[in-house]
């Protein structure tokens, strides 16, 4: 930078963090903030110096930094931009100093990543995604070393936005007009139509899957086969114990053709958290920073999205009734049922306190677990289950997230179906998961309906994370199943509406 120190009068170089066929980077200091805070200061050079142009990239330098501006302003995971200039004919943006290293770091220092991490990742960064796509605008440049891992919290940042690079890139073409000169993106990240300079919203979701894998693998896009006949990436072997449902999802968001690929980021989204199961997995709304446009559920996914789902969730409120009418229907059948075969199943001793009404100390009627007034009428649990009169589905919901925030996690992990847990992974995902979350606040608890040996129950949820977002989950279903062994009941995964 030719022994500059100050730039703009107002920020102090301290060092160089990178440098590259567009310009350069440095950390700096704003000296004209009382904490001197620390930001990134970003030189970029147009690839051509023709004076006839340089007005057109002083235009479009200055409405693509508003952009970069509304993006950090409208996202946390997004650096914000504190100010844009140009000096002796030289642009500079100045933006937020995230703290923290790369994934490229992170895989490089600490090698292949988990596949919980990776998960988390992915479902962290999507709704960043579609926060940037709702502006209109593709990223382009998604790759390991534009994600950080910030050290305060861990939360994936996305950086290094490939509109100012087109830009800079600009020069004159044939007919006298401003056009890019350059393709923005990192070759093996980037599809087929983007090198074609003609990329769209799923190109960035190619990227963001190659990146996953290159978390999972440690191999770069350029070390992967291809599948000549299909032109497919063949990688599965470098990660053999990945789980179906998170490899299918990979596969589809890397296909060749942007047609077969996530239309979305929220339609990939909804593919990755079926696996998350109720009490278990990631709640939607920290998935969803930013308005949802709801989709349908991709098919291909091997855990099918259930009504028991605290992830899969719709802003409907005609969906909702239907979810209550469809359980209130299954409730008053199962009623009916056990209501025609009661007499059936009398036993002697309920004949005798019926004949003996006058004995010291008759056994009192066994009574169903307290229900809504709306649902009253509709449970069906037999006289003859004393466990179940015990233990109230509602409270045992209450008992289980009181358990969680006292961090004790054997206790909770018991009360898991193994169906259940087969399916939500180990127990020490299931530790690190929760671990991320500081309080779960449970608001109201609702019966949908009961039988002797399953539950239905809707409870409102409400998580405080370790980084202070507060996140709502309203429509939380959750099946319950009764262990006659524990005689408790258990988180299950098999209700269906």
């Amino acid at each position: 930078m030719n022994k500059i120190t100050i730039l703009n009068n107002r920020y102090r170089i301290i060092r160089e963090l990178g440098s590259g066929g567009f310009g350069e980077t440095f950390l700096s200091e704003d000296t004209q903030m009382p904490s001197e805070r620390r930001c990134v200061v970003k030189q970029l050079k147009p690839v051509t110096a023709n004076p006839q142009i340089f007005q057109l990239i002083n235009e479009r330098f200055a409405r693509e930094a508003a952009i970069l501006e509304a993006l950090g302003e409208g996202n946390r995971q997004i650096p914000r931009l504190y100010a844009y200039f140009e000096e002796q004919s030289q642009f500079y943006l100045v933006q937020e100093w995230i703290e923290g290293e790369t994934l490229t770091n992170r895989v490089e220092n600490q090698g292949k990543m988990s596949e919980s991490s990776v998960r988390e990742i992915l479902i962290s960064l999507l709704p960043v995604l579609e926060f940037v796509h709702s502006q209109r605008i593709v990223h382009r440049d998604i790759k390991p070393d534009n994600i950080m891992l910030r050290k305060s919290d861990g939360i994936p940042i996305l950086i290094d936005f490939g509109a100012v690079k087109e830009t800079m890139g600009t020069v004159m073409n044939s007919s006298g007009n401003g056009t890019s000169s350059i393709v923005i993106g990192t070759p093996g990240f980037m599809p087929s139509e983007q090198a074609a300079g003609r990329p769209v919203y799923s190109s960035d979701l190619y990227s963001l899957g190659l990146t996953a894998i290159y978390l999972l693998t440690e191999k770069w896009p350029q070390e992967l086969a291809i599948n000549h006949d299909t032109g497919e990436v063949i990688w599965r072997q470098y990660a053999p114990r990945i789980s179906p449902s998170l490899a299918t999802v990979l596969d589809k968001a890397i296909m060749s053709h942007s047609r077969d690929r996530f239309h979305s980021p929220r339609e990939m989204l909804d593919a990755l958290t079926p696996c998350s199961l109720p009490g278990y997995g990631i709640p939607p709304a920290i998935a969803s920073p930013s308005p949802v446009h709801p989709v349908p559920a991709p098919v291909f996914v091997a855990a099918s999205p259930t009504a028991s789902s605290p992830v899969v969730k719709s802003s409907s409120l005609g969906d909702w009734q239907k979810a209550g009418i469809i359980g209130t229907i299954i409730g008053l059948f199962v009623f009916l049922g056990l209501w025609i075969s009661r007499p059936q199943v009398a036993t002697n001793s309920s004949e005798n306190i019926a004949a003996e009404p006058d004995q010291t100390n008759p056994e009192p009627q066994k009574s169903s677990p307290e229900t809504p007034d709306a649902l009253k009428g509709l449970e069906a649990v037999p006289a003859r289950s004393e466990s179940l009169s015990q233990i109230d589905p509602k409270q045992f919901i209450i008992n289980y997230y009181t358990n969680l925030n006292q961090r004790q996690y054997n206790t909770t992990w018991s009360k898991l179906s193994p169906n259940f847990k087969t399916k939500a992974g180990t127990f020490a995902d299931y530790v690190e998961w929760w671990e991320s979350v500081a309080e779960i606040r449970v608001g109201n608890v609702r019966s949908i309906a009961q039988t002797e040996r399953e539950a239905i129950v809707d409870v409102q949820l409400q998580y405080l994370m370790n980084d202070g977002r507060l996140v709502d989950d309203l429509k939380n279903r959750i099946n319950l199943v009764w262990d006659n062994g524990q005689q408790t009941w258990l988180f299950d995964d098999k209700f269906e509406p």
